[in-house]
């Protein structure tokens, strides 16, 4: 099985931005909203954060308590759509429950949208182009190939349709395995620990693995990378693939909102 390095694909993109960066004296800004104290949030706004420095763009944190009001975090949002020195607004997932994901969003001005969540954004999403990026990097032909995307909820899938030509299942049950042995490229996006195993899967298949859970402190994907490795073709880790390439288009997003 080959393993699509995605730290290395996310050195290249990062490596050019700091070039750019540096060419044009650019002084990109990224502010970012985060609520709560999920453990995994902060880890991921840490590597944000460190990816960020690395290349010359200045972190602005709003950390906020799990007890904040909706309205407080829309009157941070406004100021962010309002200050000129903000490039790109980033609000870490996944909310407090009592508030409303979709209405905090879409508070966002769709010029500082870097995390491509708005249907009117300036921005593809960084996740989606890091799945794509991946398929590329196998360098496979994959015209024709039957592709199936395994995602956790229709937004995800109206945001992925526009670029990856796939099959969208919402969810994941025994009825979608019939299907899945029938795919030449499997992507996953739901968060639910080594979900796909060998025996759903066929020969020289394609793995795009873009779920993250945490499992006895360990970060796991939805593939169960020990079962896949003497059956699929390749795969993209967890960790090590889809998540550094989406933090490197999320920067580069930031540089592209200066244009």
């Amino acid at each position: 099985m080959n393993i699509i390095d995605g730290k290395k694909i996310a050195d290249e993109i990062l490596d050019s931005l700091k070039k750019e960066i540096k060419k044009r004296s650019l002084k990109p800004c990224l502010g970012i909203i985060l609520a709560g104290d999920d453990s995994a949030s902060l880890l991921y706004i840490q590597k944000k954060e460190e990816s960020s420095r690395r290349i010359g763009i200045e972190i602005r944190k709003h950390i906020l308590s799990k007890d904040v009001s909706e309205e407080e975090i829309l009157k941070i949002i406004n100021s962010l759509n309002h200050n000129k020195q903000i490039n790109g607004i980033l609000i870490q997932m996944p909310l407090p429950k009592d508030i409303s994901p979709d209405r905090i969003v879409q508070a966002i001005d769709p010029k500082k949208d870097v995390d491509g969540f708005l249907f009117k954004s300036n921005f593809d999403s960084p996740f989606v182009l890091a799945i794509q990026k991946a398929l590329k990097a196998t360098e496979e032909d994959l015209e024709n190939k039957k592709i199936i995307a395994l995602v956790n909820t229709d937004a995800f899938k109206k945001i992925a349709e526009r670029i990856i030509k796939a099959d969208y299942l919402i969810g994941f049950n025994k009825g979608f395995i019939d299907d899945l042995k029938k795919a030449d490229v499997i992507i996953t996006a739901l968060g639910q620990p080594n979900a796909i195993k060998s025996s759903m899967i066929k020969e020289n298949v394609i793995l795009i693995d873009g779920g993250i859970s945490r499992k006895n402190g360990k970060i796991i994907g939805d593939i169960d990378k020990e079962s896949v490795k003497e059956k699929a073709k390749w795969l993209s880790p967890v960790p090590g693939g889809i998540g550094p390439i989406t933090v490197a288009f999320l920067l580069k997003n930031v540089v592209l909102s200066i244009k």
